[in-house]
C-alpha cells in the first residue's frame, strides 16, 4: 500500500508549510487526485486517519479529495476523450497514437487553518 508513503510525504510538506508560515494547527487539507494516479482514495483516507492523529498540528485535520477526470488526447484526429471509459485507443478514429493529458496528478490544492 503506497498510500501510506504518500501520506508521509504529504505530512512532511505540510510541516514545512506550517513552519514557514508560523502555523500551529491545520484544520483541512484539500488534495487533487487524478483518476488514474494509482492512488486509491479510500486507502489514502484510511492512511491519513491513522497517521494524522500522531501529529499534534494535524490531530483534527480533515482530508478532502477532489478527483481530476482522466482525459486522453488523440494525435490522429485531434480529439480528447475519457481515458477510463475508452482506454488507450481513440473511440472516434481507433488510433493508438494517444497520450494522457490530465488525470494522473496528485497535488495539495488547499491548506486551511483554524480561525484565530
Amino acid at each position: 500500500m503506497h498510500e501510506l508513503g504518500v501520506v508521509f510525504h504529504m505530512i512532511d510538506e505540510l510541516k514545512a508549510v506550517a513552519a514557514d508560515n508560523g502555523v500551529q494547527d491545520i484544520s483541512k487539507v484539500v488534495v487533487e487526485l487524478g483518476e488514474v494516479s494509482t492512488v486509491i482514495p479510500s486507502y489514502l483516507q484510511d492512511c491519513w486517519k491513522w497517521t494524522a492523529v500522531r501529529h499534534d498540528f494535524l490531530k483534527n485535520c480533515e482530508l478532502c479529495i477532489e478527483t481530476i477526470p482522466a482525459v486522453t488526447y488523440c494525435e490522429a484526429c485531434g480529439k480528447e476523450y475519457g481515458t477510463v471509459e475508452f482506454g488507450r485507443a481513440c473511440p472516434r478514429c481507433g488510433s493508438g497514437r494517444t497520450y494522457l493529458i490530465r488525470g494522473n496528478e496528485f497535488l495539495i490544492k488547499e491548506i486551511e487553518v483554524p480561525e484565530v
